[in-house]
């Protein structure tokens, strides 16, 4: 939308996520037209997004879709006009004060509320002249992202700092990546894994690459390999791979170290296990990959011995309180777990039996449906309460589960 030129923008995922954005991009007459299901064609403006209405505030519901709420919330500081970006009760509890904060270091008139640091967002946008920001890392790296994806339509060099630490830095990465396929090239200061800042210089424009192919999607993918690594069945999964550029790929290791065997493509994966072979529980780092982290967690109560999910303290600020979330839900199920702030030590319940009939409350988080209806693998029914929240990233879900399932 920032670019020059128009963008086919391919394979893309039919979710609330997405229809949030494309409902803002054309409540901003930002031309997209759906080419099909699964593609549409988005008309850059060239620059910045402005107000189609200048004297009007545009009032933008993004429901609970914090992929729409951040980018546009930095976007839109770049343009001129007045906005408000809100969405529902669970939105308004999700803290944006970093980006916030990063954007009125580069001069935006921009501010959220100022008691909780959540949404609404109010915005004065009147065109940004660049400069530098140092923002925080540790809560999400999306602050991060949007900060990144629209420093180019900025009229001056920007420079981004982080001065703490960067969670989910293979999501920076992507970021990047998708930039320079659009002609941006962002210099990188110093080690990802520390205190890196980053430089867009001024000379710099988006260019529209004509098409673009988004990868299949590696959270929703690790329901699949872990659903395999836990009963033994075989699963290939599509759409990324070895050459992927998501950093949730990395869970199919997680699962080799619990015991599964993975054979890896350019393009896909490929898992299964020796059942003679017990699962192993398992201590990681999940800090780069704490989405597919969750699913983790229902896979740790089928191992011998606890599982460590570690650095996942932005489980707290997700769709739901989700630390405390699977916390209750694997105790339902039978397990002990150990909550402290930023980790969880999971038991598995004695000799594996998992609980029959459990009701599983999803707290309408789409990744608490789709993580706990593994739990079914135990050779138990297991009910998922309003299994429709999946429909935020993967409405198809339970029926591609179904799909692959034995009765």
């Amino acid at each position: 939308a920032l670019s020059d030129g128009s963008t086919k923008v391919e394979n893309l995922l039919e979710s609330d996520d997405i229809r949030y954005m494309l409902e803002a991009l054309d409540q901003l007459k930002v031309p997209v037209d759906k080419i099909s299901a699964d593609t549409v064609v988005v008309t850059g403006q060239n620059g910045p997004i402005n107000s189609p209405t200048p004297d009007e505030v545009q009032e933008l519901f993004l429901g609970n879709a914090g992929t729409a709420m951040r980018p546009l919330a930095a976007a839109l500081c770049m343009g001129k006009g007045k906005f408000v970006l809100d969405g529902v009760p669970r939105m308004r509890e999700r803290p944006i004060a970093d980006l916030i904060d990063g954007l009125q270091q580069l001069g935006a008139k921009v501010t959220c509320v100022e008691e909780t640091g959540c949404p609404p967002v109010t915005i004065e946008a009147e065109g940004l002249n660049g400069g530098e920001a140092s923002i925080s890392g540790k809560m999400s790296s999306q602050f991060l992202s949007s900060l990144l994806m629209s420093a180019p339509v900025v009229d001056g060099d920007v420079r981004i700092s982080i001065k703490d630490e960067l969670i989910s830095a293979p999501y920076v990465a992507l970021t990047i990546g998708l930039m320079k396929k659009f002609g941006v090239t962002v210099d990188i200061e110093g080690d990802m894994d520390g205190t890196p800042s980053f430089f867009i210089s001024k000379d710099q424009k988006y260019i529209s690459p004509e098409r673009i192919l988004v990868e299949g999607d590696a959270s929703s993918a690790s329901y699949f390999l872990a659903g395999a690594t836990i009963t033994g069945g075989t699963v290939t999964v599509r759409g990324c791979g070895s050459e992927s550029v998501q950093g949730d790929v990395a869970f199919a290791n997680v699962m080799e170290q619990m015991g599964a065997d993975v054979k890896w493509g350019p393009d896909s994966i490929t898992i299964t296990r020796d059942t003679s072979k017990p699962l192993k529980g398992v201590d990681v780092d999940c800090g780069k990959i704490p989405d597919a982290a969750m699913t983790l967690a229902v896979a740790a109560l089928f191992a011998e011995g606890p599982t460590t999910i570690r650095n996942v303290y932005s489980w707290r600020l997700k769709e739901t309180e989700r630390m405390k979330a699977i916390v209750a839900e694997c105790t339902k199920l039978g397990a002990k777990v150990e909550e402290f702030e930023d980790y969880c030590i999971i038991h598995p319940p004695k000799d594996n039996k998992i609980n029959d009939n459990v009701l599983i409350e999803t707290y309408d988080d789409h990744r608490m449906a789709m993580t706990f209806s593994l739990a079914a693998c135990g050779g138990v029914n297991v009910i998922i309460n309003d299994p429709g929240c999946t429909a935020k990233t993967f409405p198809t879900y339970f029926d591609m589960l179904d799909s692959i399932a034995s009765h």
